[in-house]
């Protein structure tokens, strides 16, 4: 399982309670994979990735969520993350971001070894 920069440093910012609960969502997505499914994780739509998906991380009547995608090489990417309380266009402003995330990091794949 890998993590992006931008996700790192959301976690970084997290308190210790919120941090176990995310932790153990991280979990499961590390112990069933892409077969993880809800209520702990989804699909997104409007994507122009067709893997992007979330962790749906409920917390203290708060909707947290972690943007992810696997790669080619079947390895989880943690992309993004954030509480979309009371914010109407978060899924607008996130998946594009989300998105980039991703194309940079399969450009670094085939820069690294040559191999998607």
């Amino acid at each position: 399982m890998n993590f992006s920069e931008p996700f790192e440093a959301w976690w970084l910012s997290l308190d210790r309670d919120l941090r176990k609960v995310v932790a153990a969502h991280i979990g499961l997505l590390r112990e069933y994979g892409p077969r993880l499914g809800r209520p702990y994780a989804d699909t997104l739509k409007g994507s122009k990735v067709g893997n992007l998906k979330e962790l749906r991380i409920p917390y203290k009547g708060q909707p947290y969520r972690v943007l992810y995608a696997f790669d080619p090489n079947r390895e989880a990417l943690l992309l993004l993350g954030g509480n979309k309380a009371g914010d109407k266009r978060w899924y607008q402003k996130m998946i594009p971001l989300a998105e980039r995330i991703y194309m940079q990091h399969l450009q670094q794949l085939e820069g690294d070894d040559g191999k998607l």
